[in-house]
């Protein structure tokens, strides 16, 4: 699945600067954000709060149309600052990008299907760096483990990518997963687990 390029959000030019600033935005109910690159002088903005919430909860890396004073220019989400605790969106870095351009980014990596019976996973990579067009970013990149077996290993050069998505070459031999028996330890250690979440649902 693709960003969602058409996300449009009104943000205000914050003509102040610094924590002071910031905070009163936030208590408004407004995200302070910065949007840089593209040789543009870094513009400070405030977003909506309930509306940027939206556009990033299901994309870390959406690509948003900004609107700001009598401009527009499309952007991808580069990095949020979250509260440590309550997990609020406290800020956001918006990179200016173009239609055309690729961009590099970050995505999680999803596993689908189910393993032969008898084997277990050893997972080593989450997620994986690549590069593709700046409207067309996949929210995930897919794995594929149905039916693997023992000894199975599935590397980046195994993936099949989306149209237009691409991998530096110095990752294609990096292992993404491999597929084990499951030994005795295993299925005690299974069991216990099993045995243990039991306990604690007849207890509550």
């Amino acid at each position: 699945m693709a960003a969602v390029t058409e996300n449009s959000i009104k943000a205000t030019i914050r003509e102040e600067v610094g924590k002071g600033s910031a905070r009163r935005a936030r208590r408004e109910g407004l995200v302070p954000a910065v949007l840089y690159g593209h040789k543009l002088d870094s513009v400070h903005l405030d977003l909506p709060g309930h509306d940027i919430f939206l556009i990033v909860k299901d994309s870390a890396n959406a690509v948003i149309t900004v609107n700001y004073g009598s401009k527009k220019q499309l952007a991808l989400v580069k990095h949020i600052q979250r509260h440590p605790v309550r997990r609020n969106i406290l800020h956001i870095d918006l990179l200016a990008v173009s239609a055309k351009e690729r961009v590099e980014v970050e995505v999680p990596i999803l596993l689908v299907g189910e393993l032969a019976p008898g084997v277990q996973m050893q997972q080593e990579e989450f997620s994986l760096v690549i590069s593709a067009p700046a409207i067309s970013i996949p929210e995930h990149i897919e794995v594929s483990i149905e039916g693997l077996t023992e000894g199975a290993v599935v590397r980046v050069s195994d993936l099949t990518l989306p149209e237009g998505v691409e991998v530096n070459d110095e990752l294609l031999e990096r292992d993404i997963l491999s597929v084990n028996a499951i030994t005795e330890n295993a299925e005690e250690e299974a069991e216990e687990v099993a045995d243990a979440e039991a306990a604690v649902e007849a207890a509550v």
